[in-house]
């Protein structure tokens, strides 16, 4: 009898390894991020088997350490991710991302008649009413926004 040869990610040797991502999200995680790059190798894992999510996604970023900035944006859509980052293939940091009380210049409004929504230079900016669910209030016309809409903003694939 044959015995199922198991597949296996290769490790990388220096990046980050971003875990715990929300099921089926790590396509928004990586427009979030401008990703794929020429610069970076991408690998992606969804709908993994998970025991504390059930299903969970993974992306994995070769050769790039993400900055802080880029790691709040990350918990809009995955507030449940652990971020890794990898020297010569050993965890070297090891955190969680972290929802800001407000966020700039990632989403826009939903509100069409937002000032933000113009012509006006105007960068978009919303305070956060809820972290779990995700929930956001637009600083300029107050439009909140709760999760579903804050993912149309990352398009679907």
């Amino acid at each position: 009898m044959k015995t199922p040869r198991e597949l296996k990610v290769k490790p990388i040797k220096n990046g980050t390894v971003i875990d715990h991502i929300t099921a089926n999200k790590a396509l928004h995680v990586l427009k979030i991020l401008h990703l794929p790059s020429q610069e970076s190798a991408v690998t992606i894992a969804m709908n993994v088997k998970s025991s504390q999510m059930g299903a969970k996604d993974i992306v994995k970023i070769e050769g790039r350490e993400l900055e802080s900035g880029e790691v709040d944006k990350i918990a809009l859509i995955a507030p449940h991710a652990t971020i890794n980052i990898i020297r010569d293939y050993d965890i070297v940091t090891k955190g969680k991302v972290n929802l800001l009380d407000e966020t700039s210049d990632i989403i826009r409004c939903a509100n069409p008649n937002c000032i933000t929504n113009t012509e006006e230079p105007v960068e978009s900016r919303f305070y956060v009413t809820s972290q779990e669910p995700v929930i956001v209030r637009c600083y300029y016309c107050e439009r909140v926004m709760d999760q579903k809409e804050i993912e149309v903003q990352f398009g679907s694939f």
